[in-house]
């Protein structure tokens, strides 16, 4: 108990230094002395009056217990153990601290304690120095940091303009000369009530107002009486007798004060939304026009649009993300108040209104187009969890996506999207987050009635390897093979014949357009655990090595920066390490795409014979290599782009319940594409197959671009017909796209499927008499614990578990429920993790009849959460709506 309440005191501390300074004074110490021995196996000798080491050799108490936990526990012991108000007493004048008289009366003694640390230890000076000792100050960045703030995208520094490159001079100095130009990051949008900005605050009256507003309502009420009585004297026909108070206004002392300081009616509440900045060069003031950079802005464009030497003062042309705008006001943030300012010099944090019609989330503020923008910040929350949300009353719609627009510009972590069923889609980090964001927008930015959706949690689809002993340890052998071989035969059948779908012992699955003109075969392939951890985190370098390779295609030239080229470069040689085995041979240089959105953690494998396209990789190679690979021949082939489309299409919505996929290989091992499916007749050949890599004879796409002349009437017709029937398919290219789709999911459903669910870590502290409710609500939750570990002098364990996000709802609140409050959960969005059980499984040998019965009635959680998902997308949901019809039951009595 001791050892707990100190470390939960010794979190008010300021510092070391605090009772350095203190007790130096006391014991007549050098301040750099104590400060020194303070902290480490130090203690003092009473007798020498030194301070000597070996404090645990010798069993002496350490220096920083001696003089400040023993202290602080005499201080918790006399205030809260012992209630002893004598030696509080002393403890407070030797502190040199005053108490409040009803502090020192109140009933709970933490108030008490409260009070005296408040005065003796302050949280706020604690802050506000470690603030300023740990935080770095912009004197002091790097200037190797300088050079990757300033380099746009995939851009090396010394390929940027000279212009920009001479901001970085202004960057190091963090001058605030009227001369230097203003450099200023935007890192949030913060929304404040417009009445309590300062210069929207209401003053004290003067007396001359009060006066004034209390003739005024003097004479108003005279009026209103005198009308009254007229009216009143009109319907009774008879004389009006006026009485001598209204020469006074008739009103008394306490109604006038009362109708003077009376406020005048509040209009309705708005928000205002203020930018949360940091000045690294310049001095920002207020009515200062200057220049708004968008994430995306590039400097050498707007340099390129922009006339030499202009301001955001000209009349300019437009430049993509740049944007002129004026500073209304400039504030001083000082906690919940705002001090308004007319300058602010460089390295001060601020708040700047007047933005919020040009910055979304994060921006860059210049007073030069030469500036590049900063790099927005990444969150660790990522947003999980999501909602759809309506109004209650259609016609309000307007009002909810205005809200919903501020939302998303307020909340740093949330999300706003439309999904392409017309749903407004909510996505927030967790349970919390989004009660708050559904608050905020119902009560301060839509101020109407809503309607949210359950939760909509994403899975994802993968496959694994083949299991080879069953649920019940039966070995499998080719059981499994055939039985999904089978599956997938019956699951084509209605919509393909067997005529154009194949599929073999090895899972290869061969499909044929409807019009014979193309076939793919394809084979799906799992991904090693690590490798789809790897592209899942590279995200960013995928998207960015997908952007050089479209500027080589284009023929564009594109200077990529040294940490760029080594991180692909880096990337590459983990996939190698990776991919190890007969299987993955040479794998790497054969990728063809990674998808979804071509930044995925699924991976498109070139395994066709002779097809020797471009590598994905080539932007690693020197010019002289890849000019050489350019001679060699190395050409995309055509319908090239149909192939990957395909795949996109494939990966981005499985066929289990149209999630996403994840950590699937698909390998291309055919793809034949012919020219026509006619008989030959004159001129006119048959099946010419465009096979050849080098694509010097470029293909038509329908048999209509053949030049064919038939010599008689019935050879026409035969064609014209032939014609007919190939253009109803629509082109080459479509249908090649529709194909590879089909054949990848074919090929996902010839290999065992499992569901991949998303997985909160969570940390839990509790004490030892809860442990077990603890993990009775993990478990009952399908929750795992990784660890558990007690904290050295406490009572306290810590708790390390996963826990699925479909499983989190109500999760906090039951487990403070069952634990009395004494166990609390902090939940972060971790990894993916696949399901073991398999959504499709059902018995069919005798032993798993006997094992799990007939009707297989224990609960499959993979299958639960697919038909929730298949059933809240609208898709076919294969289920009993009768689950026990053995016996009929009847209600009505027999008469």
């Amino acid at each position: 108990m001791r050892a707990t309440t100190s470390s939960m005191l010794l979190s008010r501390f300021e510092s070391i230094q605090h009772f350095a300074l203190m007790y130096s004074e006391r014991m007549g110490i050098n301040p750099e002395v104590l400060l020194k021995t303070l902290w480490g196996d130090f203690y003092l000798n009473a007798k020498a009056k030194k301070i000597m080491k070996g404090a645990q050799v010798k069993g002496k108490k350490p220096l920083f217990v001696q003089l400040v936990l023993d202290n602080i526990w005499i201080l918790y012991d006399s205030v809260v153990t012992r209630r002893d108000k004598e030696k509080v007493e002393k403890v407070l004048s030797s502190l040199g601290v005053k108490v409040m008289a009803r502090d020192c009366r109140h009933s709970d003694p933490k108030v008490l304690l409260s009070a005296i640390c408040s005065q003796w230890l302050p949280v706020s000076q604690a802050v506000l120095s470690m603030v300023c000792n740990k935080l770095p100050s912009p004197l002091h960045i790097p200037t190797e940091r300088v050079e990757k703030l300033m380099s746009v995208g995939v851009q090396r520094f010394d390929t940027l303009p000279e212009r920009t490159q001479e901001l970085k001079n202004a960057f190091l100095q963090c001058s605030s000369n009227e001369n230097a130009p203003i450099i200023v990051f935007v890192s949030k949008m913060f929304a404040v009530d417009t009445k309590d900005l300062p210069q929207n605050k209401q003053r004290p009256l003067t007396k001359a107002e009060i006066a004034q507003r209390r003739e005024l309502a003097r004479q108003r009420h005279a009026e209103r009486t005198t009308a009254e009585q007229i009216a009143a004297a009109g319907q009774q026909n008879h004389s009006v007798n006026i009485p001598m108070d209204i020469q006074s206004g008739g009103l008394c002392k306490d109604e006038m004060e009362t109708q003077v300081l009376k406020e005048p009616k509040a209009e309705e509440q708005k928000e205002t939304f203020i930018a949360f900045a940091r000045v690294y060069s310049g001095v920002v003031k207020k009515g200062q026009r200057i220049f708004i950079l968008g994430p995306k802005y590039d400097p050498a464009q707007g340099l390129s649009m922009l006339p030499e030497r202009c301001s955001p003062s000209d009349d300019l042309p437009e430049v993509p993300h740049l944007s002129c705008c004026s500073i209304e006001n400039v504030y001083l943030l000082m906690g919940r108040e705002l001090e308004e300012l007319e300058e602010v010099p460089s390295g001060n944090i601020l708040g700047i209104k007047g933005l919020e019609e040009f910055i979304l989330k994060s921006a860059t503020i210049s007073t030069t187009p030469a500036c590049p923008p900063f790099t927005p910040h990444n969150f660790e929350a990522s947003p999980i969890v999501r909602v759809a949300i309506e109004p209650k009353h259609p016609s309000e719609m307007p009002k909810l996506v205005r809200g919903m627009r501020l939302l998303n510009q307020a909340d740093p972590c949330a999300e706003v999207l439309i999904q392409e069923t017309g749903e407004h889609v909510l996505v927030t980090a967790g349970e919390v987050h989004l009660q708050r964001c559904l608050d905020d927008l119902k009560d301060r930015f839509a101020k109407i009635e809503i309607s949210a959706s359950k939760p909509i949690i994403p899975f994802r689809e993968t496959v694994v390897r083949p299991p080879k002993v069953d649920m019940v340890n039966e070995d499998l052998g080719k059981q499994q093979k055939v039985a999904v071989i089978h599956q997938v035969k019956e699951e084509g059948s209605h919509g393909r014949s067997s005529e154009t779908l194949h599929v073999d012992s090895s899972g290869l699955v061969t499909l044929t357009t409807s019009n014979k003109l193309a076939t793919v075969s394809v084979r799906a392939i799992p991904l090693p655990q690590e490798v789809t951890c790897l592209l899942e985190n590279s995200s960013a370098i995928l998207r960015t090595l997908e952007q050089v390779n479209m500027s080589l295609k284009e023929g564009r030239h594109l200077d990529i920066s040294v940490q760029t080229l080594e991180a692909i470069a880096d990337l590459k040689t983990q996939l190698e390490s990776m991919l190890q085995g007969r299987k993955w041979k040479n794998a790497v240089e054969h990728i063809w795409a990674f998808g979804p959105r071509r930044c995925g953690p699924n991976i498109l494998l070139n395994k066709l014979e002779g097809y020797q396209r471009p590598s994905l990789w080539q932007c690693l190679c020197r010019e002289d290599q890849s000019r050489k690979d350019g001679a060699q021949g190395k050409i995309i082939r055509e319908f090239d782009n149909s192939i990957v489309s395909g795949f996109q299409l494939a990966t981005l919505s499985g066929p289990m319940c149209e999630e996403p996929l994840m950590g699937v290989c698909f390998s291309i091992e055919r793809w034949d594409v012919q020219s026509s499916n006619l008989p030959r007749q004159n001129n006119f050949e048959e099946n010419s197959t465009f096979q050849e890599a080098s694509g010097n004879s470029k293909a038509p796409e329908i048999t209509e671009a053949l030049e064919v002349t038939p010599t008689e009437p019935s050879q026409a017709m035969c064609l014209q017909d032939a014609n007919t029937a190939t253009d109803c398919y629509g082109p080459v290219s479509g249908q090649l796209i529709a194909a590879m789709k089909e054949a990848c999911r074919y090929a996902f459903q010839a290999q065992p499927q499992r569901l991949m669910a998303a997985m909160y870590t969570c940390e839990i502290m509790a004490t030892a008499e809860v442990l077990g409710r603890v993990y009775g609500v993990l478990g009952k939750r399908e929750g795992r614990i990784i660890y558990e570990e007690m904290k050295e002098g406490t009572e306290i364990f810590i708790i390390k578990a996963v826990l699925p996000v479909a499983e989190s709802f109500g999760f906090a609140d039951e487990i403070r429920k069952r634990t009395s409050g004494l166990a609390s959960p902090q939940m972060v969005f971790s990894h993916w993790e696949v399901i073991s059980s398999d959504p499709n499984w059902v018995p069919t040998s005798e032993e798993e009849y006997l094992h799990f019965g007939e009707k297989a009635d224990s609960t499959n959680q993979a299958l639960k959460y697919m038909n929730a998902v298949r059933r809240r997308k609208g898709l076919y949901v294969e289920e009993k709506i009768v689950e026990h019809a053995e016996k009929q039951r009847t209600l009505s009595k027999n008469k």
